[in-house]
């Protein structure tokens, strides 16, 4: 697969968020920032600069670009650790929040795991994701319906790469926290009335 229609791993996040930001940042290059997205880069700038660094038979590995061409996947993880002992690789994920209702942490965490496994031709088992407000770390395993669960989405994320269309907004609540409001401007554009006006205006000019 071309490197150029990869997919990168946090276009998982943000499609499960709201399509039109998914294509409004990977398609458009479009990006904004506000307190939430400045301090979510904050974080992640502190974790993936710290040096590698070997504790009681842990290597730590920080900020590790990833490839993996078969799935059509990119992108970098945050911090990789390598259990010596048990040969186990496990990623963790650092997020600003706390646990979100749904699933799309874990499933961003297992696309991390299944491009390991695919650089490495290992088996990863589990992950782990530590939240920054609760201050927690939580154990992810990898089974079959979570592996299910994120090929599917990579699979509607490359269908929306390969469309090369912007979504058409959709108000709600998770309006509020997207730092591309104002550029997507969803209230406008969803009672913009210039198409209905530049059609009369044809209209008009032919009689």
């Amino acid at each position: 697969m071309d490197e150029q229609k990869f997919v990168n791993i946090s276009a998982l996040q943000h499609f499960a968020f709201c399509q039109r930001q998914c294509a409004l940042i990977h398609l458009e290059q479009v990006w904004q920032e506000n307190y939430l997205t400045a301090h979510g880069r904050q974080l992640h700038e502190r974790v993936d600069n710290g040096e590698p660094e070997t504790r009681k038979g842990v290597r730590f590995e920080r900020g590790v670009v990833v490839s993996a061409p078969q799935l059509g996947l990119t992108g970098k993880l945050d911090l990789l650790e390598h259990h010596k002992a048990s040969n186990q690789f496990i990623p963790v994920e650092y997020k600003r929040g706390k646990p979100k209702t749904n699933d799309i942490d874990q499933v961003q965490l297992c696309a991390q795991a299944l491009c390991i496994e695919e650089m490495l031709n290992v088996e990863v088992k589990q992950g782990a994701l530590w939240y920054w407000q609760t201050r927690k770390r939580i154990e992810i395993e990898f089974d079959q319906s979570l592996r299910a669960q994120t090929h599917a989405l990579i699979t509607q994320v490359q269908k929306l790469f390969k469309l090369g269309k912007t979504p058409s907004p959709t108000t709600g609540k998770h309006c509020k926290a997207c730092s591309l409001i104002d550029i997507c401007q969803p209230n406008l554009t969803e009672h913009d009335g210039s198409n209905r006006y530049i059609a009369e205006l044809f209209n008009m000019e032919a009689e």
